[in-house]
């Protein structure tokens, strides 16, 4: 569509006429609903939830990212939040930790380390100015990087029909994963506008409809399901333990490092200009308190959705009316069980074809934010050791066999928090220096 550029849309204020909005505004849905409810549905294959726990854990997931996106959208007391067109959704970041956890423990665990991990980054959102220098861009990209790495079994586990499946490894699993793949790369190289913006949407549709008329696509039964559900309560617990909390805690605090970036990205790039000390810290402390929100009704965390700061920083389009749109759909879309139980019954296959290229692009993000602050020698032996370390670890399941098992639970399971603490360590004693090769 053409867009007047003195348009309304062009200004965080004001009303535009639903006739533009609507169309601005599902394009932020389709370009955050797959990356949103993905991690719920893996996390509950982990957990071998029921069929109606499975669908409420992805109902929670878009009602809670709906909510996270209005505390943005409107600050609570003018701290909680971040004033700015962001939309929020349950992050992929997580997943090597949340199915680290769900493996070893249960839901209960999750949520009881989320609680302590969204008052951590409400913490960290409070002081962000003095806490921000221990994660310059190289230990930022570091980590990134190695979360991208860690979700590469995953998305393979998807793609051969899901760990514990009768056909795991099929060639008919690889096929349709594979087509689903193709697709998704042809229209992100070959389309534009908005084909190429729901290239993921329409990768696994396509490799749905094939699933169908392949008789692998499996309907549970939804005669119980109510037209509308409401999030329930303490639905799956909450239980605390040690080890889960020191992971979710790291993780919180990477992933406000990770919505700096793109709390600036969306000033830089759509409003022309920096972003205040107050948008940043508002926007991290919101997603704190959404985190902690979630936490009760079954919701994993939150976080910024960089894709959708992309299409802000591409059609420069801010204003409000749009985002609350989008959120309100979220929202409404979540509270329909039978919408929530079709994103269910996606084959494993189709969605590891469609996530392995979010995956691989969230490991080029890390590579090109390290390639972005130098490659000089220091950096270099820095992001090489974190990696190593971290990768390493977790690829021997024996490495830590004489630890104790609190050790093995919080450094074993998952190679983010190694590389993470030792990014963090390297880059405070090893002395800064300036070589042909880099830059400080």
């Amino acid at each position: 569509m053409s867009i007047d550029k003195n348009s309304l849309l062009f200004k965080f204020d004001g009303r535009p006429t639903m006739k533009e909005i609507i169309p601005l505004g599902l394009q932020h849905v389709v370009a955050m609903i797959v990356g949103c409810v993905t991690p719920a549905i893996i996390v509950a294959g982990v957990c071998d939830l029921s069929p109606s726990d499975k669908i409420l854990l992805v109902q929670t997931s878009l009602v809670f990212s709906g909510i996270a996106t209005l505390i943005q959208l409107f600050p609570l007391f003018k701290k909680i939040g971040s004033g700015l067109p962001i939309i929020m959704g349950v992050s992929f970041a997580y997943v090597p930790t949340l199915t680290a956890i769900a493996g070893e423990f249960n839901l209960a665990t999750i949520f009881g380390a989320q609680l302590i991990g969204g008052a951590v980054a409400i913490v960290f959102g409070i002081f962000v100015k003095k806490l921000a220098r221990f994660f310059p861009l190289v230990v930022t990209g570091t980590v990134i990087l190695s979360i991208g790495l860690s979700l590469y079994s995953v998305a393979v586990k998807y793609i051969a029909g899901g760990a514990g499946s009768e056909t795991f490894g099929s060639p008919l699993n690889w096929l349709v994963a594979l087509i689903t793949l193709g697709v998704v790369i042809f229209l992100n190289f070959f389309t534009k506008g908005n084909l190429k913006l729901s290239s993921i949407l329409i990768g696994i549709i396509v490799g749905y409809i094939i699933s169908f008329f392949l008789g692998m696509v499996k309907f549970e039964d939804t005669s119980a399901l109510g037209i509308i559900q409401i999030p329930k309560f303490m639905r799956f617990g909450m239980s605390f333990n040690a080890t889960a909390i020191i992971s979710m805690v790291i993780m919180h605090i990477v992933n406000s490092v990770q919505a700096i970036g793109d709390l600036s990205a969306t000033t830089g790039g759509g409003m022309g200009r920096i972003a205040t000390h107050e948008e940043l810290s508002g926007g991290i402390i919101g997603n704190g308190v959404s985190s902690i929100l979630g936490s009760f009704f079954g919701c994993m965390p939150t976080a910024t959705f960089s894709q959708n700061v992309g299409i802000v920083t591409m059609n420069k389009v801010i204003n409000r009316s749009v985002f609350v749109f989008a959120s309100i759909v979220i929202i409404v879309a979540g509270l329909v069980p039978k919408f929530s139980a079709v994103l269910t019954s996606i084959p494993q296959c189709v969605l590891g074809g469609a996530t392995i290229s979010v995956f691989a692009t969230i490991t080029m993000t890390g590579v090109k934010m390290v390639s972005e602050s130098g490659l000089s020698k220091r950096n270099v032996t820095l992001v090489g050791i974190s990696i190593a370390l971290g990768v390493g670890i977790t690829q021997v399941p024996d490495a830590l066999a004489l630890f104790p098992s609190w050790a093995i639970s919080i450094f074993g399971k998952s190679s983010i928090v190694v590389t993470t603490l030792v990014a963090i360590i390297l880059n405070l004693i090893l002395p800064k220096d300036t070589d042909s090769d880099g830059k400080e």
